[in-house]
Parts: structure tokens; C-alpha cells; sequence
């Protein structure tokens, strides 16, 4: 895919038909994520950052700073991006066949073992890759089915770098606190976070 550096605001709201709801792909904390069709048919995926909310800055902020670093044929790439003091938004590779999430919990979805390995192998690379091979490691920090995307081939990502943390040599994973998703975060973590609310 030849995608030119550079798609205007306006080129945005062209493509997704104002942010209709109606190319709404997914919600999640910080923002929102569209299908976009550009004039010459190409599909993207934009991520749109809810500027209402501080900590939506920081994610849009954390995600450049981490893909612009990383290089894995398992992690979402970024084409571009479209940012001014409104509106700040990352444009992604369409995935055509969504989220894991949606194959796992609907009926209408079917994975056989085969497919089922082979993207536990897919995620297991990435996440080897981003622990190990990176020159500063990366701990994605809220992994889990929403956040893996399959592509037409059912080739997975792992996307939405929001939260996720550089370590330096000789940090702790400890810490790297953070408000990660309860049911997918490491459980001595979601045990420390309870205490901590608590306290």
C-alpha cells in the first residue's frame, strides 16, 4: 500500500462521512476508531483521540512515541497522522476481518485450532519482539483480544499503544503501573492496583 505522508483534517472527515457513526469500528478509553475510504478507494482505519480528556493526550503522545520506534511485521504500522489543538488522530492499516475479540465471543465467528495457534504465535513474536529486540524494551501494558487485529490473510496485530511503557536497562515491570483492563492484566499487578485503590 503507497500512502502519501501527509491526509488533511478535511480529507479525514471526507473519508469517514464526518465521523459517522455509521464507520464507527470500535470505542475505547481514549478515543475512537473509523473507517476511512479515501477518494481513490483506499481504506484506512483512523484512531480518534478524545481531546476532552487530558489523559487522551498522553496516550496520542505515548502511541507516536512507541511505533514510531518499533518495526514487526506482528504490530500495527502507522501510516500517518493529523494533529492541530482540536483534533488529534493516528491513521492505521484497515484490518478487514477486526478484532480477535469479535472471532472469540460471537456466534457468527469461527477459529479452528490452526487459525487459534497460529495467532497465539503471531502475538507471542510480537511481544518477544518488543521485550527483547527492541534497542529499548517496550511493555504494552493492555493486551487483549480487542486489541489484536487480523488482516484479510488472518495475519495478527497487535495494536493500541496507549498505555504502553519504554523500559530502560534495569527497570522492573513493577513498575510500570498503569490503568490497564481488569480480566487482562497480569495478576499480581491487578492485585496491587486493588490494594492501592483501597488504601
Amino acid at each position: 500500500m503507497v500512502i502519501r505522508e501527509r491526509i488533511s483534517y478535511h480529507e479525514l472527515m471526507q473519508a469517514t462521512d464526518g465521523l459517522s457513526e455509521s464507520n464507527l469500528l470500535g470505542m475505547g478509553s481514549f478515543g475512537s476508531v473509523y473507517k476511512a475510504t479515501l477518494i481513490d478507494g483506499t481504506i484506512l482505519a483512523v484512531k480518534v483521540f478524545n481531546v476532552q480528556q487530558e489523559a487522551a493526550f498522553k496516550s496520542f503522545d505515548a502511541e507516536c512515541e512507541i511505533l514510531r520506534n518499533i518495526r514487526h511485521r506482528n504490530l500495527t504500522k502507522v501510516i500517518s497522522s493529523c494533529s492541530n489543538l482540536d483534533f488529534k488522530a493516528l491513521i492505521l492499516e484497515y484490518m478487514p476481518n477486526g478484532s480477535l475479540e469479535k472471532w472469540l465471543y460471537s456466534h457468527n465467528y469461527f477459529l479452528d485450532i490452526l487459525q487459534r495457534l497460529k495467532i497465539m504465535i503471531d502475538v507471542a513474536c510480537s511481544l518477544d519482539y518488543l521485550h527483547h529486540d527492541c534497542s529499548t524494551r517496550v511493555v504494552h501494558c493492555d493486551l487483549k483480544p480487542s486489541n489484536v487485529l487480523l488482516d484479510e490473510d488472518m495475519v495478527t496485530y497487535v495494536s493500541d499503544f496507549g498505555i504502553a511503557k519504554f523500559l530502560e536497562q534495569g527497570d522492573s515491570i513493577a513498575l510500570t503501573k498503569t490503568l490497564a483492563t481488569f480480566g487482562y492484566i497480569a495478576p499480581g499487578e491487578g492485585f496491587s492496583f486493588q490494594f492501592l485503590s483501597k488504601s
